[in-house]
């Protein structure tokens, strides 16, 4: 297993007219998340992009369990428990100190610029084993 954990901070431009984070909006932080766990472990996407690799995304869900609101300090952490072969799937926690506010998954497949589904370059196959080492 690997795992990640990055800050953010909720922006008012986040929040709804009720004052709270919109749903749509733990979307880009679950990238967040994923893109750092990913660079973390020497991974980066910028590089998996300029080999000719993408890693669109196949499915996602989110639960919500406590509301977020302007100004928060939120911790996103980033879980990887399987090693990927032609897709990788990521487990988030989005918490408040303490506090889950909400879990979510995404899964995403490794496809060249054609879109055909490759497995990773070995440089990141092996950065991969390590992380999971």
């Amino acid at each position: 297993m690997i795992s990640s954990r990055v800050e953010v901070t909720v922006r008012y431009a986040e929040t709804d007219m009720m004052g709270i984070v919109y749903h749509a909006n733990y979307l880009p932080w679950f990238e967040v998340g994923r893109t750092t766990l990913l660079k973390e472990i020497g991974v980066p996407y910028r590089k998996l992009e300029e080999e000719g690799f993408r890693l669109p995304v196949l499915e996602v869900s989110a639960k919500f369990i406590r509301p977020a609101v302007y100004d928060d300090t939120l911790a996103i952490l980033t879980t990887v428990t399987e090693r990927p072969l032609l897709r990788i799937r990521l487990d988030y926690e989005v918490k408040r100190g303490d506090e889950l506010l909400a879990t979510g998954t995404s899964v995403h497949a490794f496809v060249d610029r054609q879109g055909r589904p490759v497995r990773p370059p070995p440089w990141a196959s092996e950065m991969i084993a390590k992380a999971f080492a």
